[in-house]
């Protein structure tokens, strides 16, 4: 059974993390990744993964954590820190029941979480809509999510013109968009709340805009 519900000193302990593609050659060219090869991509995020997460913290993985067999797969999990819960993404579909029981705490298909006080809906894919995204700054549901692979400079990509779409309770917790490293509940809170300040200055702008229109 998961546990949903974690209090501020248990927040503390929780980090995500989605879109590994372990062993993933090809993903170093489709998201131009800064590695030589799969070995030395595999190297550089079991070591950032294990600087951040202690034996005892949780991940929340959202989804698409290796392209390999088996043996592989346990071989790089087994390296891993922490209590590893597994959201299930579109490239995590092969992987077989006995293998998930072996190597992850839990695996589910989406996830609601409720973590010092603040609702939190986990899932592979980023939402167009979804409960509690319609809600105010101070009870909004965030989103966590994985599958886009953007970065912070993001260009191009097919998925990348729709990301304009996105709620500022929304955040890709992708690899790519975090320096190849988990990241931790405050860190999730920071950044989202970041948005929300920068949708609010957009609106003020905005606001001031239409007054000078109206006062012509």
């Amino acid at each position: 059974m998961v546990k949903t519900k974690y209090n501020k000193e248990e927040a503390k302990h929780i980090f995500f993390t989605s879109d590994t593609h372990f062993y993933h050659t090809n993903i170093l060219k489709f998201c131009k990744r800064p590695f030589k090869n799969v070995e030395e991509m595999n190297k550089a995020l079991i070591e950032n993964w294990n600087k951040v997460v202690g034996p005892d913290d949780t991940v929340f993985h959202l989804g698409d954590v290796a392209f390999c067999g088996n043996q592989k797969l346990e071989e790089i999990i087994n390296q891993l820190n922490g209590h590893i819960i597994l959201v299930r993404g579109n490239h995590d579909r092969r992987l077989q029941k006995t293998i998930c029981d072996k190597l992850f705490d839990e695996v589910v298909p989406q996830l609601q979480l409720e973590i010092d006080g603040r609702s939190v809906y986990l899932n592979h894919y980023p939402f167009l809509t979804y409960g509690g995204c319609w809600r105010g700054d101070e009870k909004a549901v965030y989103q966590a999510f994985g599958h886009v692979h953007s970065t912070p400079n993001t260009s191009d990509g097919k998925d990348i013109g729709r990301m304009v779409n996105l709620f500022p309770y929304q955040y890709d917790v992708g690899v790519d968009n975090n320096n190849y490293t988990p990241i931790s509940w405050e860190e999730l809170k920071t950044k989202i709340e970041e948005q929300c300040k920068k949708k609010l200055n957009w609106k003020q702008k905005f606001l001031k805009w239409l007054i000078c229109v109206f006062q012509k």
